[in-house]
């Protein structure tokens, strides 16, 4: 977590609510400035138009949408330039998105005949469609859809999906994953740590055969071959394993009088990012009080949203499978037609996972391939 600032006496000018999210002044749209994402000292500015009501945007920082959904493995160019490491049919991560810290890719496996290791980093599954069998260095999971899967660096693994549409979002950190701190909230909120499944061991019997473990290391891989299956473990012991929690089992931290900044559902951790799941809740109650996010410039983190079920409520023409990436230094909120219609309902249903990082991201050419060029103007 960013250190925190020791704030200043909160000065006041002009028009303005004394409590942030509410009640806000007749005919004023409120934009939050704020340091560390949402952690540290800030200034609400209460302004007389949105701060998204753009003309044109010229210039690297126009805010990006990319439909996931049309992005397969391919001789093309712009996808192959894109696959950091392993390029096998049956294993052929996407990378749409990457900094020194954090990299998203896109993965659709089929039965890997091989074994993988990461030794960049960390692999945090979100399973977006789909479900299967994991075999790992410490036992056997399987896994549904709305599961996240945290696989330690330098573990041995390979998947064996179902049938069906497999269809993964991977976050790989290039630092060890964490769960934050829930502070006064206790240990048990947001999800219980009894709500973690971790491996099972399956009795080892296969007969001899050579087994390939690929392993990749700054974006090579090397393989390594095994007359005897490598994951030959029959017992362990310790505190660093994979894991699984399903986002039915994430408990959200609600507030019926407040919105919450999306800090308040940070799910994961890493070295300059975080992950948070957005999951489905109540509104906020009184009357005064803001239901949709509001408006903020992303002074020290790049924001990257990926859709993966139910109606995204603060963003237009949004699907299943999209994913928004709003650079540092350019204002975002919601799409004008959000704040009415967050007062037509009681509660929402989306279920999305959102990675702020705080070093600014690339793109790379395969996201160039599914993108929504026009995207930047959908506040108008």
């Amino acid at each position: 977590m960013p250190k925190k600032e020791t704030p200043l006496f909160p000065l006041r000018k002009g028009l303005h609510t004394r409590q942030a999210h509410v009640d806000l002044p007749a005919g004023t749209f409120e934009e939050e400035h704020g340091r560390n994402g949402f952690y540290g000292r800030v200034t609400h500015l209460y302004r007389l138009h949105p701060v998204t009501d753009w003309t044109r945007i010229e210039g690297p920082l126009r805010p990006h949408s990319y439909d996931l959904n049309g992005l397969k493995p391919s001789a093309d160019e712009a996808v192959r330039a894109s696959m950091f490491g392993s390029t096998e049919p049956a294993f052929a991560p996407i990378c749409i998105l990457h900094n020194s810290d954090v990299a998203l890719h896109w993965v659709a496996p089929s039965a890997m005949d091989f074994f993988y290791r990461n030794a960049d980093g960390d692999d945090v599954y979100y399973i977006h469609a789909g479900a299967g069998k994991l075999e790992t260095t410490f036992g056997v999971l399987q896994y549904a859809t709305g599961d996240y899967l945290v696989i330690p660096r330098g573990t041995t693994y390979r998947f064996l999906p179902g049938p069906g549409d497999q269809r993964y979002l991977l976050i790989e950190s290039f630092s060890e994953v964490t769960i934050p701190d829930r502070n006064q909230l206790g240990p048990n909120a947001i999800f219980d740590p009894a709500m973690i499944d971790t491996p099972e061991l399956e009795p080892y019997g296969d007969a001899p055969r050579e087994w390939a473990v690929h392993i990749k290391r700054e974006n090579e891989i090397t393989k390594v071959f095994y007359p005897f299956n490598p994951l030959d473990v029959v017992g362990w012991k310790g505190d660093l394993t994979v894991w699984r929690i399903n986002v039915k089992d994430i408990r959200p931290v609600v507030s019926p009088r407040y919105h919450l900044p999306p800090s308040a559902h940070s799910t994961f951790m890493g070295h300059n990012f975080v992950i948070c799941s957005f999951l489905p809740r109540p509104f906020e109650e009184e009357a005064g009080a803001m239901r949709v996010p509001f408006f903020h410039s992303n002074i020290d983190y790049d924001e990257v949203l990926f859709y993966s079920a139910g109606h995204f409520f603060s963003r237009d023409g949004i699907g299943a499978g999209m994913v928004t990436w709003h650079p540092q230094g350019i204002h975002h909120g919601p799409h004008p037609k959000a704040i009415p219609l967050s007062r037509a309902k009681d509660r929402t249903d989306e279920v999305a996972v959102m990675v702020d990082a705080f070093r600014p991201l690339k793109a790379t050419p395969a996201a160039g391939v599914v993108e929504n060029v026009n995207y930047w103007a959908s506040w108008k």
